[in-house]
C-alpha cells in the first residue's frame, strides 16, 4: 500500500519545527555557516527539502534562494514529477518516480482549474484578463503585466540563461482568442526584470489558429522552442536567440494516430499511439534527431499497461491521451479519468533503452 504524503506548498514563518520552538535543536548546526548548510540541504531528496523549509527561518531563506536552486539543478536532483490538478485531482498532486508515490500539496494553488498549465516546476493561469504564475515549491502567486494579445490555453515554455540563478523567462505561443483569429498565432516572451512582454514573429498559420489546447504540444530543446501538431505531425522550432521560426516540416512515423514531442535527458523524443498492420494498437517512443527529424524506435509499451489506458480506439480516447516528460521519465496518462487515475511511466536509461511500469493510483 502506498502512503500519500502531504506537503504544504507554502512555507510560512509560523511553520517551525518543534525543536526550533523549544531551542533543543542539534547543537552541531549552530556552528555551521549558511554556505555549508546550503550544500548539505541541496543533497537531500526533494521531498525532504520541502519539509526542511519548515524547520526554521534560516533554512527557509536558504531553500528559497536562487543560489540554492542552482545547486539543486546542477546536482541533477530537480524533481521529475508529474503534476496533476483538475476536477478529479483536488488539491494539487505530484507523482515522485523515485519514491514511486503520490505527494499531495495541502494548500490551494490560487490559480483557476479552468486554465491550469504546468511547465518546469511552474504553474500558470493564462486568461484574457490576466496572466498569473506560481513556482510550485515556493507558494507565492505572481501576476505579470497583460499579454499584448490576451488568449486562453496557449503553449508555455520556461527557460533560463546560462546561469540558473537568473530569473525564469516565459515564452507563450498560440492559444484561443475570442477577439481575433490572428491573435491565436501570437508569440510573446516575458522578461521578469522589466515586467515586459516582447512580441515576436508569429507561429505559422499551418498550425491551425485556436487549436493549441487540443492538437498542439511543445518542447524546449537546445535553445529552441518546438511546436508540434499531435495529429498532422507538422513541426517547427523557434530559436530563442534569433527570435525566428524554422520552416514547418512533417514528423509522423507510419501508422501514428496521435503523438507528442518531449524533451528528456538531453534528447528529443516522440511518444505516440500507433495502429498496427493487424488492426491493433501500440504505444511507441522514438528518438528524434532535431536537425534531420530522422526517428528510431527505442521503447514499446507492454500490452497489459496499454490496456490500462485504452481498451478501444475512439476519438474521445485520442483527445484525452496525454504525454509529459522531465528528467529521464516519460509519463503517459488519460487526462479526463475519474477514480483510480491510470498513469504509465517509461524510465529511459543512459543507453537509450526504456523500462515501463504502471503507477499506483492516488
Amino acid at each position: 500500500m502506498h502512503t500519500k504524503h502531504s506537503i504544504s506548498s507554502t512555507m510560512e514563518e509560523s511553520d517551525l519545527h518543534p525543536c526550533q520552538k523549544t531551542n533543543n535543536s542539534s547543537p552541531g548546526f549552530d556552528f555551521l555557516g549558511s554556505d555549508l548548510i546550503e550544500s548539505i540541504l541541496s543533497r537531500l531528496p526533494i521531498t525532504s527539502i520541502l519539509r526542511a523549509a519548515s524547520v526554521c527561518k534560516l533554512w527557509n531563506s536558504i531553500i528559497r534562494s536562487s543560489s540554492f536552486k542552482t545547486l539543486v539543478f546542477d546536482s541533477g536532483l530537480f524533481p521529475s514529477w508529474l503534476f496533476l490538478l483538475g476536477r478529479n485531482t483536488h488539491p494539487l498532486l505530484a507523482f515522485d518516480p523515485e519514491s514511486n508515490d503520490w505527494i499531495r500539496f495541502s494548500t490551494e494553488t490560487g490559480l483557476s482549474r479552468d486554465s491550469f498549465i504546468a511547465s518546469s516546476a511552474f504553474i500558470f493561469s493564462p486568461s484574457p484578463e490576466k496572466f498569473s504564475f506560481r513556482p510550485v515549491f515556493d507558494g507565492r502567486l505572481c501576476q505579470t503585466s497583460p499579454l499584448t494579445f490576451p488568449r486562453c490555453n496557449p503553449l508555455i515554455g520556461v527557460y533560463y540563461g546560462p546561469d540558473f540563478s537568473k530569473q525564469a523567462r516565459f515564452i507563450v505561443v498560440g492559444g484561443i482568442s475570442s477577439l481575433n483569429e490572428e491573435d491565436c498565432l501570437a508569440v510573446e516572451i516575458f522578461s521578469p526584470d522589466e515586467n515586459y512582454w516582447e512580441l515576436c514573429q508569429p507561429l505559422n498559420e499551418i498550425f491551425q489558429p485556436g487549436n493549441s489546447a487540443q492538437s498542439l504540444c511543445s518542447s524546449l530543446f537546445k535553445g529552441k522552442f518546438f511546436v508540434y501538431d499531435k495529429y498532422s505531425g507538422f513541426i517547427s522550432s523557434f530559436d530563442l536567440k534569433r527570435r525566428s521560426w524554422s520552416n514547418p516540416k512533417t514528423l509522423r512515423p507510419p501508422g501514428t494516430l496521435i503523438s507528442s514531442l518531449i524533451s528528456i535527458q538531453n534528447r528529443l523524443v516522440l511518444a505516440g499511439l500507433c495502429s498496427t498492420y493487424n488492426g491493433g494498437l501500440e504505444f511507441i517512443i522514438w528518438n528524434i534527431d532535431e536537425r534531420t527529424l530522422e526517428f528510431s524506435e527505442v521503447a514499446i509499451m507492454p500490452r497489459d499497461l496499454l490496456s490500462r489506458l485504452i481498451d478501444h480506439e475512439s476519438a474521445q480516447t485520442l483527445r484525452n491521451l496525454k504525454c509529459a516528460g522531465l528528467g529521464r521519465f516519460v509519463y503517459v496518462f488519460i487526462e479526463e479519468f475519474s477514480g483510480n487515475f491510470p498513469v504509465c511511466v517509461c524510465e529511459m536509461s543512459d543507453s537509450g533503452n526504456g523500462s515501463w511500469r504502471g503507477i499506483p493510483g492516488f
